[in-house]
């Protein structure tokens, strides 16, 4: 691990001036950074801890939704009273991450920030245009079976690891950030992750330096909501593929799907096929898809697990 400097926060628009200096990163739980910095991948000069600015409440909104700060702790969101009842794919997401004692420590925006997991981007002997732009796709013509099918170019095919994005994306979230001069900026889900385009190791609409201070989701919407996760091995790995499924008693709903592109992937007039059954939706959803020859088992497995997800809704379990 290369030397840093460190200092600690006083207010979220203290933390995004700061984060002007050149080679700044925030850290707050560090389960993804501290990784990435003794790899050598994420070699910061300076952190920010930011984790005494008092963002860790889980507060109503005016509107009805909730507002879930930037620090709060992924244990104690799964865990709250208000998520279990009016949000359980929130819920139910985050609990499929990770283990017990990361979640103890992961925050809410950090868990939206996480990097990767292509084994590419993890090896420094290899070329990755995440991790150094222009050095080319390892991944491209390499082992393939994890990664993205859908939203991919020729210079990257990686996916979003995260699960509770999954979940937010379905929900209509929307985060909320504070820049460096104290405007402040409220970002949709939707617009939050971009694809990788030319610029993979651009991941967000974060513009440098600005700092996410909480995320609001709408009021309930009701319905059965399931998240499916499948993996390698049951617990402690990423997804292959998984689905935050919200279905209504008429059989209509809302499908956002992890492991398969650089961020969630939703596509709203898929969810219009939902009446019909998973075939339709997929079909949809999965329109300009581009697996490789290794991962391209992905589009039946969404198919599958949606078909799985719709099922135990209609059996009224929730």
């Amino acid at each position: 691990m290369r030397p840093f400097t460190y200092e600690r926060a006083k207010s979220p628009a203290e933390a995004a001036a700061a984060a002007r200096t050149p080679g700044a990163k925030f850290i707050a739980g560090g389960t993804n950074l501290l990784d990435l910095m003794k790899l050598e991948i994420e070699t910061p000069t300076h952190l920010i801890d930011v984790n005494g600015l008092g963002l860790d409440k889980i507060e109503k909104t005016d509107d009805g939704g909730l507002r879930i700060g930037a620090l709060v702790r992924n244990t104690d969101l799964a865990a709250h009273d208000t998520v279990r009842r009016d949000y359980a794919l929130l819920s139910r997401a985050l609990l499929a991450g990770a283990s017990g004692q990361l979640r103890n420590k992961a925050t809410t925006a950090g868990n939206l920030l996480q990097r990767t997991r292509c084994p590419y981007f993890y090896d420094t002997a290899q070329p990755c245009n995440k991790r150094e732009p222009g050095s080319g796709c390892s991944a491209i013509g390499g082992f393939s079976r994890q990664l993205a099918i859908i939203g991919v170019s020729d210079a990257c095919i990686a996916t979003h690891p995260g699960d509770m994005a999954v979940a937010m994306r379905a929900l209509d979230a929307t985060v909320e950030t504070v820049q460096s001069a104290g405007v402040t900026r409220s970002i949709p889900i939707a617009e939050f992750h971009t694809l990788p385009g030319t610029t993979p190791n651009v991941e967000t609409t974060l513009q440098p330096g600005e700092f996410i201070t909480g995320v609001t989701l709408p009021k309930p919407v009701g319905g059965t909501h399931l998240y499916h996760k499948v993996r390698d091995r049951s617990s402690y790995a990423f997804a292959l593929v998984s689905l935050g499924v919200i279905v209504q008693p008429d059989g209509t709903g809302r499908i956002a799907v992890g492991g398969v592109a650089h961020k969630p992937w939703r596509v709203e007039s898929a969810e219009s096929e939902m009446p019909r059954g998973a075939k339709a939706v997929a079909t949809k959803l999965l329109a300009d898809a581009k697996p490789t020859q290794q991962n391209a088992f992905k589009l039946k497995l969404v198919e599958r697990t949606l078909s799985a997800a719709l099922s135990e809704a209609k059996g009224g379990r929730s």
